[in-house]
């Protein structure tokens, strides 16, 4: 379980406190899964450049994006009947949970999507994604893409 982290404190400090006290606990799957995070806050940084800082945005895509290779991890795993190494991914995917925002429940994501279809003033599928991007900006990590995009086509069509 990851500590409670103070409400000012950032997503960056909060992973790499988090990675402290991970590495005292020897508690070698929440290290590893930050290592990686530290490692990809490095590379955005170094992406953006000196005069730039990374940004929680930055950092909540980059948990984001980890998140999703590991779920594609344990979808090809188990389809190989690798379920020890599914297991491991499945591990390491908790730890990345806790540190993306509380997700939208099913009737919080279908008033944001006729929210936004309202926004848009959308009437077809091929206002779809301008529909999707209003909400995945207005719930920044919040909302899974695939549940959203089903939800507005089935509204859409």
């Amino acid at each position: 379980m990851v500590p409670e982290a103070p409400i000012a404190m950032s997503l960056k400090k909060r992973i790499e406190s988090d990675f402290v006290a991970a590495y005292k606990a020897k508690d070698a799957v929440r290290l590893a899964v930050l290592r990686h995070m530290k490692t990809a806050i490095s590379t955005r940084q170094a992406e953006l450049g000196r005069d730039k800082e990374v940004t929680e945005d930055d950092v909540l895509a980059l948990v984001a994006r980890q998140l999703k290779q590991r779920q594609d991890s344990v979808d090809q795993y188990a389809k190989a009947g690798r379920q020890d190494l599914a297991d491991v991914e499945a591990a390491e995917m908790e730890v990345l949970r806790a540190y993306m925002p509380a997700q939208l429940g099913e009737e919080e994501t279908v008033a944001a999507v006729e929210a936004a279809i309202a926004a848009c003033a959308a009437t077809s599928v091929k206002d779809m994604g301008r529909v999707m991007q209003t909400v995945m900006n207005d719930y920044k990590g919040r909302v899974d893409g695939k549940k959203l995009s089903e939800l507005v086509r089935a509204r859409l069509a």
